[in-house]
């Protein structure tokens, strides 16, 4: 009796593989195009600098030139500044321009401006912590006299 049972042929063997694979794609391609949108809407704000100035006029101020890169709007929180990464103060006399502390999306810039009696070739530690997202941290070095 058993000799006479038969498998299932090889054409519709090729098929259920086919199939499977086929799914299997299918489950693959929709897992991967909802990682990506995730992961790329997180990116939020995403601040970086372009560039520090150091005015030695009196009062000695620092200008930074921060962009935003990231997919939403940030607005600027606070601003810190110290000579190590874990001593950072608070800057309470800060000007921002434009004065609203909004940086646009998708590469806005904003002028902020610390009154802070710096000192030539030492460097400087920041932080800008937008409200929303992570902050833009760097250490700068103030010019030699």
């Amino acid at each position: 009796m058993l000799k006479s049972k038969r498998g299932i042929s090889p054409i519709l063997a090729t098929l259920l593989l086919i199939v499977i694979a086929v799914a299997a794609i299918v489950v693959t391609y929709a897992w991967v195009i909802t990682f990506t949108g995730s992961t790329t809407t997180q990116a939020g704000v995403f601040l970086d600098k372009d560039n520090v100035y150091w005015n030695g006029t009196l009062p000695k101020t620092i200008v930074i030139y921060a962009r935003n890169k990231g997919t939403s709007d940030a607005e600027i929180n606070a601003v810190y500044v110290g000579i190590s990464s874990t001593n950072l103060q608070l800057q309470t006399s800060v000007t921002y321009n434009p004065s609203t502390k909004l940086v646009y999306a998708n590469g806005g810039t904003i002028i902020i401006t610390v009154t802070y009696d710096w000192v030539t070739d030492t460097t400087y530690y920041f932080k800008i912590a937008p409200k929303v997202g992570n902050a833009l941290e760097f250490s700068w070095r103030s010019p030699q006299s």
